[in-house]
């Protein structure tokens, strides 16, 4: 049996939800089947590790639109289901059960899965990731047996995921095998200070920790360390970065290294067939120009966008500014632009209030800032980055100066 759609969209995260909605809205009148790996409708996954996973928000508020939605504007799901190839030449996929799906055009929209540990232990009971519903509920379920946690690595996942479990009264370890959390994201001064906010909740934030295996016999019972050091625990997070899911594309000729390579109107090298979201490799202005993926929902929802116009007939070039956030504890951070390469960071206020920002340059320009409980210089930074303007190390470091005046002394 073979299926035939006019757009196939494989994946339903928030990419593939807005591609779908992207053609509704812009008239698109052929058929819209998404197939989906997960049993779930389209969700917001950031708050997983957030407010889902403290019990602050049910899963029916994670819906990126509620099911009579997509029902009223036509848009078919194939849920529960996994794409195992795609034959580009005769515009069909098949999935892990043998069907055959047609289509003229093809999303790719799959995101990624997450690193494993390679360790001994690894796949023993009680150690998680965080990247779909089922993840986040099996934690949840475990939650009342455990006392101790160890979150393995120090990105946003898992100091999301450990300042939760901190709420709860959980005894936490981070461990982190460079000399600071968020290193490779983040400049040091919003390390330090998240290492000092998580340590100040009773969480112990080990750095330049490696792990040798997991203990146990079939559920975890403790986590040994390169040193030897024995760590007790009834639960092991792992938030180690994810492995972009194009597999089916590359075999079928994509081109892609650490995700599929996209043109600026989301376009693979494949005929028909575009990437958008985590699995897409683009090359990025906000990067000068270099290949990125971005782990975003703003680059989710942008990127589709692109892609639907392009099947639309009406093409434009992907050229949105990134910006990302995350909540730890009563901490928002906002983050505008990509730090990508800075040869300078200068600290706007005074983190010890905790609200502050942090401004990056290269080569004397703004180029992202993260804000601290810092609304209005995420809100005011962004012409700053969008500009690329040339501002002052000492004004941009004077708190007292809104960004928006620097910005109209700079860009007029």
């Amino acid at each position: 049996m073979r299926n035939d759609t006019d757009v196939l969209i494989v994946g339903a995260g928030h990419a593939g939800a807005a591609c779908a909605i992207a053609l509704r809205h812009g008239k698109f009148d052929g058929r819209i089947l998404v197939v989906g790996a997960e049993p779930d409708l389209p969700y917001e996954r950031p708050p997983l590790s957030k407010e889902y996973l403290a019990g602050d928000k049910p899963f029916e508020r994670l819906l990126i639109r509620p099911e009579a939605f997509w029902t009223e504007r036509d848009v078919h799901f194939q849920l529960g289901v996994t794409v195992a190839s795609v034959d580009a030449a005769a515009h069909c996929v098949t999935t892990e059960s043998g069907a055959v799906i047609g289509y003229r055009h093809l999303v790719w929209a799959t995101g990624g899965a997450p690193r494993r540990l390679g360790c001994e232990g690894h796949h023993l009971a009680g150690v998680h990731t965080v990247r779909t519903r089922a993840d986040a509920d099996r934690m949840m379920a475990e939650l009342p047996e455990v006392s101790r946690v160890v979150v393995i690595g120090g990105g946003y996942i898992g100091l999301e995921a450990a300042a939760v479990l901190a709420k709860f009264g959980k005894t936490v370890v981070v461990l982190e095998t460079l000399d600071r959390v968020l290193a490779r994201v983040a400049g040091e001064p919003l390390s330090r200070f998240l290492e000092a906010e998580h340590r100040a909740h009773g969480v112990d934030v080990r750095l330049g920790d490696t792990v040798d295996c997991i203990l146990g016999e079939d559920r975890v019972t403790g986590v040994r360390l390169a040193d030897g050091q024995v760590l007790e625990a009834q639960m092991v997070i792992v938030g180690i970065g994810i492995i972009p899911a194009v597999e089916p594309l590359i075999a079928a000729g994509a081109e892609g290294g650490n995700g599929v390579a996209v043109d600026s109107h989301c376009r693979t090298s494949l005929p028909d067939v575009f990437a958008v979201g985590d699995c897409a490799r683009h090359a990025n202005r906000y990067a000068d120009g270099a290949q990125v993926r971005l782990e975003s929902v703003q680059n989710a929802n942008d990127q589709a966008a692109v892609a639907a116009k392009a099947i639309l007939g009406q093409p434009a070039d992907y050229d949105a500014t990134p910006w990302f956030w995350s909540n730890q504890y009563d901490i928002k951070l906002q983050t505008v632009g990509l730090s990508i390469g800075y040869d300078q960071t200068v600290v706007r206020g005074d983190s010890a209030s905790r609200s502050f920002s942090l401004v990056y340059l290269k080569a004397g320009r703004v180029i992202a800032l993260d804000c601290v409980n810092a609304v209005k210089d995420y809100v005011q930074g962004r012409k700053l980055v969008e500009a690329g303007a040339r501002v002052d190390a000492a004004r941009l470091a004077d708190a007292a100066t809104p960004l928006k005046d620097l910005a109209l002394e700079v860009l007029g």
